[in-house]
């Protein structure tokens, strides 16, 4: 019998740059990783030699001074032994910091060239640069702590859904386009011409369709593609957990996320979740948050002030509440010397960018001292009804929007944000989660003049009868809020046919239209469905959110610009001309075809 052999290369590392310690003094040891920093004291060299897993500082021998010429981010193995720093020389920033590798030997595994920024923590450069160059951006410890924590998160909720009983089961990429799917991604086929497929917005049927082949406990961790306008929370290609689950209703998805999430959260970041979850309703979060995804951290929430703009002499708020409309305001407690009139002003120029006519504001105050638009029509009985009405006191100040009701709901909503970011009243390190349920079932289209789905037609109304105003209908759907984001969202689905065809018909959806969106998926529903529900939370952004941070980009390796560009790879980019003759795809004259013309001003 033959046998072979590898010879190890003697540059292997024997530890990482982030491992040694004071008990590994005298040890003989190998380790690799880039040049991070080099310094000359006084005739003593020193590299900090970086990988993923931390730096060690390294003593350069004299003898190996003239011999070795190594630039930033140069590949090198050392051949050393670790030595312990002086007492004075301990660096308790660093984990290695009490020891250091006196090396014998350094090999140049790959040289670089300058690098187009430093590799530092605390990096001031444009995000063009940054992505256009992300291998070396990539090095930074933040990003490389980010994506560590997105790999251990991720592990921990799959294996909290496993715990579950749940499957992980994949859905295809390539899917049938759908007429109403202008945001799909398309993909030419080469063997079928003149024919598309879509890549998923979501698993949303083929997971319904597994319920009813019997898989009663589906998830996936999904890629999905949508081809959007981009913002901080989104990328055209992103991440989800999806799951589904059958013979169960909404609390049963709720206790099994719930579960879950504490399992993961303890596992992956050392916090404890207490269960259950709050639980609200759509209409309770937008009547005292103004938004369906509060961010509970902090007060300061809405109260209505209908009642005492019907008693009082205040025309515009009379006259709003009589013809429909809402008076509403926030409190903002101590406000009347916290807020200034500058700030006021500021605040007005906002609320007007939210949709407001203007913004109505009041401080207190005794004997004429009050101030403000509205100190005029508070003076004394109608003033103290206001104040009780409010919960406030004559050091707070109390702002006011009369609108139509969504529009007061909006502008006190963010002005609420807005306000609890200035004045510092959101407290760092709380996790806040919140179940926002039984969103409305139909919202009323203007354009095309009928009414759309909230969420989307497979969502099971509160009332199956589906009796009464579309408009006051409300859904079995729910979000998960995270401090103010949504998580995801999810619903209990359709499962009877006389239900689908009702919520069809108010839809205004015929029955040709029906089979040409959704026929093979109807037909798997009339073979036995059973009653499911299901949910799906975005992990970029989950991820993200506990990293402290706002925007997704910095949990994914290699995100898109603004303008859905890989600026590193210069992608979407041009195709041969043979290529797109064996797509049979042929461009209308005079279509844009160089990706680069424009690139700047969409980045």
């Amino acid at each position: 019998m033959t046998t072979t052999s590898t010879v190890t290369a003697e540059w292997r590392r024997t530890h990482t740059c982030g491992e040694l310690r004071s008990q590994n003094v005298g040890d003989s040891v190998r380790i690799n990783g880039w040049v991070d920093s080099r310094r000359d004291h006084g005739g003593i060299y020193f590299l900090d030699v970086r990988d993923r897993y931390g730096v060690t500082q390294i003593v350069i021998d004299e003898n190996l001074v003239g011999e070795i010429k190594v630039g930033p981010e140069f590949v090198i193995a050392i051949h050393g032994e670790v030595a312990a720093r002086g007492e004075e020389n301990i660096n308790a920033n660093l984990d290695t910091g009490e020891i250091e590798v006196v090396a014998h030997k350094i090999e140049i595994l790959s040289a670089a060239k300058v690098p187009p920024f430093e590799v530092i923590d605390n990096l001031d450069t444009a995000i063009e640069t940054r992505l256009r160059y992300r291998y070396v951006d990539l090095r930074r410890t933040p990003l490389q702590r980010n994506l560590a924590h997105r790999a251990r998160f991720i592990s921990a909720i799959r294996r909290g859904f496993e715990a579950e009983d749940f499957l992980d089961i994949e859905t295809p990429v390539l899917n049938r386009a759908t007429p109403e799917g202008a945001r799909d991604y398309l993909v030419p086929s080469r063997v079928h011409p003149g024919k598309f497929y879509a890549l998923p917005q979501s698993p949303q049927i083929f997971k319904q369709i597994l319920m009813c082949s019997g898989f009663d406990r589906y998830y996936q961790v999904a890629r999905c593609f949508r081809d959007e306008d981009l913002r901080a929370d989104r990328q055209p290609e992103f991440t989800q957990l999806d799951m589904e689950m059958s013979f169960v209703e909404e609390e049963d998805v709720w206790a099994v996320w719930e579960r879950v999430l504490q399992s993961t959260f303890r596992e992956a970041m050392d916090v404890e979740l207490s269960l259950p979850f709050p639980r609200m309703r759509w209409a309770e979060a937008m009547e005292r948050f103004g938004i369906d995804k509060p961010d509970t951290r902090f007060g300061m929430e809405l109260k209505a002030a209908d009642d005492w703009a019907l008693q009082s002499e205040f025309g515009v708020f009379k006259g709003c509440v009589e013809s429909g409309g809402r008076v509403m305001g926030i409190v903002v407690e101590g406000g009347k010397t916290k807020v200034s009139r500058g700030q006021m002003k500021a605040l007005e120029k906002r609320a007007k960018e939210f949709g407001a006519k203007g913004l109505a504001w009041w401080k207190p105050g005794e004997e004429g001292g009050a101030a403000g638009p509205m100190a005029r029509w508070t003076e004394g009985d109608q003033g103290a009804r206001l104040l009780e009405a409010m919960g406030a006191g004559q050091e707070d100040l109390l702002l006011f929007c009369a609108d139509r009701r969504d529009t007061t709901w909006k502008v006190l909503g963010e002005l609420r944000l807005h306000l609890g970011r200035q004045l510092e009243l959101i407290p760092e390190g709380q996790w806040n989660l919140l179940w926002v349920t039984h969103f409305p079932m139909f919202e009323w289209d203007e354009e095309s003049k009928r009414w759309s789905s909230s969420h989307h037609p497979f969502t099971a109304p509160e009332d199956w009868s589906l009796a009464g105003d579309p408009g006051e209908l409300a859904s079995r759907a729910y979000d998960l809020v995270m401090n103010g984001w949504e998580l995801g969202s999810g619903s209990v689905r359709i499962h009877r046919g006389d239900v689908q065809q009702k919520v069809f018909d108010l839809l205004g959806i015929d029955e040709e239209e029906q089979r040409l969106k959704f026929g093979f998926f109807l037909d798997a529903l009339s073979y036995g469905a059973p009653p499911h529900a299901g949910f799906a939370v975005g992990l970029d952004r989950l991820t993200a959110l506990t990293c402290g941070l706002d925007n997704i980009r910095d949990v994914i390796p290699f995100p898109k610009t603004a303008s859905a560009s890989d600026l590193m790879c210069e992608a979407p980019s041009t195709v041969q001309e043979n290529q797109m003759e064996e797509t049979h795809i042929q461009l209308r004259p005079g279509v844009q075809t160089d990706p680069r013309e424009g690139e700047a001003a969409g980045s």
